[in-house]
């Protein structure tokens, strides 16, 4: 399994730190007999069960956003991919 690169955005309103990952990174295994967009939409289903969100930012397309500390970055990461099976 490769590493995640994870980067740190701005703290949401309450001051909790919020973290972004590219969708393709929390794919379990590559599909490219799927188009792009449902392989997106995929991705945001499974991560939006667990809090992650679309982040709508020009500087980085194709993110998605979790509200959580570093620590628990990892297991997030575990959990998406799990959904995805």
């Amino acid at each position: 399994m490769e590493t995640i690169e994870w980067t740190r955005v701005r703290n949401d309103v309450n001051g909790n730190p919020r973290w972004v990952c590219h969708f393709l990174d929390l794919e379990p295994a590559r599909d490219y007999t799927k188009p792009l967009p449902d392989r997106y939409a995929a991705v945001l289903a499974a991560a939006r069960k667990l809090g992650g969100r679309k982040f709508h930012n020009k500087q980085f397309g194709g993110g998605v956003v979790f509200q959580a500390y570093e620590c628990q970055l990892a297991e997030i990461a575990q959990r998406v991919r799990a959904h995805l099976q």
